[in-house]
């Protein structure tokens, strides 16, 4: 199932997307918001819900990003071998101890910065004209988690979507700490919807693809990840209860623009588009 926030006739209304139709869930009597969906998420209900629902013509439809944040997008940093060795070559990561981690680099990126498919990208947020594109796979969580053991992770998993991970590379390095670097507005690209984990459970298999105006920066299998998905949610559960609807973007491989010699940033009149096998596109202009 793939599921999805999208806007009709100025409303925010939650939808299943399927082929090229959403159909429109926002007369039911489920929950309107994903994350309270997600957190009381009964299938058979939903199931219901689907076949009573107004089915529309997806391109008629403007997508909003999957999910309204209650708390900052988790980042994981240098989770890539190849990319973790561009970064460091590039000479941005002031708070660099060594080339590949031996523990989860984890950041955050503010709710303020999310926006969803074909929303801009709007370079004036970054004064230092430094940005760059990170394409990534994001894990959304289903179930509250709190000291979880690897075997059980993965039950704690509602699905996956796409996150690009717009940095401001200069502010990066100039704040050490990643947040502000990260959380410029406009810069946390998301979506275009959820798939869940049923529809597609071996996520290592897909493989992630970055493209600027149609030229392939990035491609890198999921299973090269040096902290996968269950040792993500079992570092973070430690510390933490992760809950309904909490996002982790699990971090980009290589390819992004500060591995060129100069540095390829983005430009007003770009189109980044991300893609993940079994989950879609993830397309935004930038301006």
């Amino acid at each position: 199932m793939r599921l999805a926030n999208f806007q009709w006739d100025g409303e925010r209304r939650l939808g299943v997307v399927e082929h090229d139709h959403i159909i429109d869930l926002s007369s039911s009597a489920l929950p309107p918001n994903t994350v309270d969906l997600i957190g009381q998420w009964d299938r058979v209900q939903v199931n219901h819900a689907v076949t009573q629902g107004t089915r529309r013509q997806l391109d008629e439809a403007r997508l909003l990003a999957p999910l309204v944040l209650r708390k900052d997008v988790i980042a994981v940093g240098r989770n890539y071998r190849d990319h973790a060795r561009e970064f460091s070559d590039s000479g941005f990561d002031a708070s660099e101890k060594q080339m590949i981690p031996d523990h989860p680099v984890i950041f955050s990126k503010a709710t303020s910065s999310v926006i969803g498919p074909d929303d801009p990208i709007v370079l004036a947020n970054d004064p230092t004209n430094t940005t760059d594109y990170e394409g990534e796979m994001a894990v959304v969580m289903g179930r509250p988690a709190r000291n979880v053991s690897r075997g059980d992770a993965l039950d704690h998993v509602f699905g996956w979507t796409i996150v690009n991970d717009v940095t401001a590379r200069d502010l990066q390095k100039k704040h050490v700490q990643w947040f502000v670097g990260k959380s410029p507005d406009t810069f946390c690209p998301m979506g275009p919807w959820i798939t869940t984990i049923d529809e597609l459970p071996d996520i290592r298999a897909s493989w992630m693809r970055t493209t600027v105006n149609g030229e392939l920066r990035q491609e890198a299998p999921i299973e090269a990840l040096i902290f996968d998905v269950e040792s993500l949610i079992v570092t973070l559960s430690e510390v933490m209860t992760l809950e309904p609807g909490d996002v982790i973007a699990t971090g980009t491989g290589k390819g992004v623009g500060i591995g060129f010699d100069p540095p390829r940033y983005l430009a007003t009149g770009d189109v980044v588009e991300v893609s993940i096998d079994g989950i879609g596109t993830l397309r935004n202009p930038v301006i």
